[in-house]
């Protein structure tokens, strides 16, 4: 059940659109107002996204009534609980077609199709479901959302054709109307995709069932244009429909009577010399036959006809060449219609190579200079009459619009990879903020609900382009879906900055300062990112003292707080600080701290006495206190800062100090305000893991690096032993 809608029915992919964003250079199925010829009423197509709340075609109706089955809300619960598990709603809705249960069926389907669009084989099993209830209506409009969600998907056109084929009543006039409409709706959505023959052949033959047989010709002409898998296929059927029929019946007028003068003009050259042989043996008195006015001879008919084909074969032989250079790229890709499971690298480098050759293609085919840039290619999109002329005319145009034909295609098959959705962002950006916006919105809101990457990079983009309300929302939506990352709480603060808001930044920070006291490694977490912002750009370090003090109560282990408020303390005035950062290294050796850290406390306590206090007899009593902590916690190295160590072993190390001079400059012991923030928090933030390599940005410092292991030696003919 799993694959059904998607393996069973892969003869074409299909664009995933959000209803309520066309396409850019892809017409969409537009929103008309149908009428029911079986109840009179009127389907009219929705305007906004899918709504499973609200809209009118989920809307209950009087039928909806009645129990549900027995085992429905089990798993309906089981899906709504873990909605990113396929697995779940296939086995929901195999439940409800096994029950033949309308209500079962048509609620499940509508929160499934909400949630994954692209499975076409489901849209067609809801219409399906809504026409055998005896509401064409309904099923009506379940093809048209369908279509507005997916317009490249040649299955679901030719099942909605079908479906209005089977309910309009063809007597009426305005019933050929609508479905030539749709035809050419079809075809402009569709009709450039590469599996597209199917709806190209209805088409003709429903214009021919209609006894429109220059119309037909008009579609065969259209389609010879087009690279499709059975191109070969169109050129034979336009030569038995060419065969089949006079060529006043199938060409156009005008390219009719372009050809029959010109054929008439040949013939007459031809029949010259004949003509006046024939008149010196006929007998006297008696005239040429005349040919009845307004009829063709029959020599005349075929000489049209091979010149028909004479035109068209060079059509078809350009062709022949386009699907040459892009069968490779097609032949390459095993999956072209949308699934969960997941693709291998190959195919996602077919795609790649694909989308690369077309772009190429746009880059270095010139077009005419006279033409607008912004007109839009209308190849496939208009039922035009072909004289010679048109007949010789480029057959594919590599513009823009065949390449966002690639690209939505891609965004089938591969709507679950951030890397597609990027690139055609990225391909979409220079020419329409608009359109790059709206491709956006399909992928954060539909797709990739859960990738937080992809959403943030649409923070940005907004932003960017100067919609700060759109950048908010943005990032205020990705936090309610994903709560507890801290990168999407920074990033909002970030953006509040930037845009002048510090009181509102702030109050971001202090928000989840006071939310995360349960959890005492976030709350140092966010407690050092408010200290800074209120120390930095506030101004205020007794408001940044009192944020880290109060963190210390909740932590008084957490080494990084000790670490920024001691950097906070040094990097005030020095004549006024020396208390306060003795006052610092105190509470730091009186925590629950690893010897190690102490120790580099304590060192960093007694450099800024050196470099700062006043008096050298407080320079000496701290450093006895560091004597005295080096000797209860530290052992040998006492007797490596006091120089006591064996001559050797001194020997060797100011060896390999020397090497490692001329490979680093020395770094001082002095740590600045910049020292990197804590990573993220243990198991508050283990489930947060592998967000775009946030973590990274937090790595745990390597005290060493400070390099305060042997800071002191030079000192040690000054201070006397102890």
């Amino acid at each position: 059940m799993a694959s059904e809608g998607c393996e069973e029915l892969s003869g074409n992919g299909e664009i995933e659109e959000s209803p309520a964003i066309e396409t850019p250079g892809i017409a969409a199925a537009q929103p008309v107002t149908e009428v029911s010829e079986e109840n009179g009423s009127a389907a009219v197509a929705p305007d906004g996204p899918v709504d499973p709340d609200t809209a009118s075609l989920i809307a209950p109706a009087a039928h909806d009534e009645g129990d549900l089955p027995a085992d429905f809300e089990r798993l309906w619960k089981a899906a709504h609980d873990n909605s990113q598990d396929f697995g779940s709603w296939t086995d929901l809705l195999q439940y409800c077609e096994q029950e033949s249960h309308v209500t079962a069926s048509r609620r499940a389907l509508k929160a499934f199709l909400v949630r994954y669009p692209l499975c076409y084989g489901y849209w067609k099993k809801f219409a399906d479901l809504e026409r055998r209830a005896g509401y064409n209506n309904k099923a009506e409009e379940v093809c048209v959302w369908g279509l507005q969600a997916i317009p490249l998907s040649v299955d679901l056109w030719i099942h909605y054709i079908n479906l209005l084929l089977g309910t309009l009543d063809m007597n009426l006039p305005e019933s050929p109307v609508r479905i030539r409409s749709v035809f050419e709706d079809a075809v402009a959505a569709a009709g450039l995709d590469f599996h597209s023959d199917r709806l190209w052949d209805l088409y003709v033959e429903w214009e021919k069932e209609q006894g429109n047989m220059s119309n037909a010709t008009a579609v065969l002409d259209r389609v010879m244009k087009v690279p499709t898998q059975l191109y070969n296929t169109h050129y034979d059927k336009f030569k038995t429909h060419l065969s089949s029929n006079e060529p006043k019946e199938v060409l156009s007028t005008a390219e009719y009577e372009t050809l029959r003068a010109l054929c008439r003009q040949t013939q007459k050259a031809e029949r010259a010399e004949q003509a006046q042989e024939e008149a010196q043996e006929r007998p006297p008195g008696e005239e040429e036959p005349a040919t009845p006015e307004g009829t063709d001879s029959e020599e005349l008919k075929q000489k049209i006809r091979d010149q028909v084909l004479a035109n068209r074969d060079k059509v078809y032989q350009q062709n022949e060449g386009e699907v040459r250079n892009r069968w490779q790229f097609e032949d390459a890709i095993k999956r072209p219609y949308f699934h969960v499971k997941p693709l291998d690298r190959l195919q996602l480098r077919a795609w790649h190579s694909y989308l690369d050759w077309e772009i190429a293609q746009l880059t270095t085919n010139t077009k005419d200079p006279n033409q607008d840039p912004n007109q839009e290619d209308t190849e496939g999109s208009e039922v035009t009459t072909q004289g010679e002329e048109g007949s010789e005319a480029g057959v594919v145009v590599h513009d823009d619009h065949r390449v966002r034909i690639l690209f939505e295609r891609c965004l089938i098959a591969c709507a679950l990879y951030e890397e597609f959705w990027t690139r055609y962002i990225q391909y979409l950006e220079p020419q329409s903020v608009d359109e790059a916006q709206a491709v956006y919105k399909r992928a954060c809101e539909i797709h990739l609900t859960n990738k937080p990457n992809i959403h943030m990079q649409w923070a940005t983009f907004e932003e960017r382009h100067g919609h700060l309300t759109e950048a908010r929302r943005v990032l205020e939506t990705l936090e309610k879906s994903l709560p507890g990352l801290a990168v999407v709480r920074l990033r909002r603060v970030a953006l509040e900055r930037r845009a002048g808001q510090l009181d509102q930044a702030e109050a971001l920070l202090w928000e989840v300062v006071t939310e995360s006291k349960e959890k005492p490694m976030l709350h140092a977490f966010y407690s050092i990112k408010l200290a800074r912002l209120l120390l930095k750009l506030g101004r205020n370090t007794t408001r940044a003292r009192r944020v880290l003090e109060e963190a210390l109560e909740i932590s008084p282990d957490n080494e990084k707080l000790h670490l920024n408020l001691l950097e906070l303390e040094v990097s005030g005035d020095p004549w006024l600080s020396a208390e306060a950062v003795q006052v610092c290294v105190s509470r730091a050796l009186a925590a629950p701290l690893s010897p190690h850290t102490k120790i580099l406390f304590s060192q960093m306590g007694l450099q800024h006495a050196e470099d700062y206090s006043a008096s050298i007899q407080s320079v000496l009593s701290i450093y006895e206190e560091h004597q005295k902590l080096l000797k209860d916690l530290g052992g040998s190295k006492r007797e490596a800062e006091n120089g006591d160590e064996d001559p050797e072993k001194i020997s060797k190390n100011d060896d390999a100090s020397d090497v490692a001079a001329t490979q680093a400059p020395p770094t001082m012991p002095h740590v600045p305000i910049t020292t990197p923030p804590p990573p993220m928090m243990g198991s508050d933030m283990s489930s947060q893991a592998g967000y775009g390599a946030y973590g990274s940005w937090y790595q745990q410092p390597q005290y060493g690096n400070y390099s305060y292991q042997n800071t002191w030696n030079y000192n040690q003919g000054y201070y006397p032993p102890s």
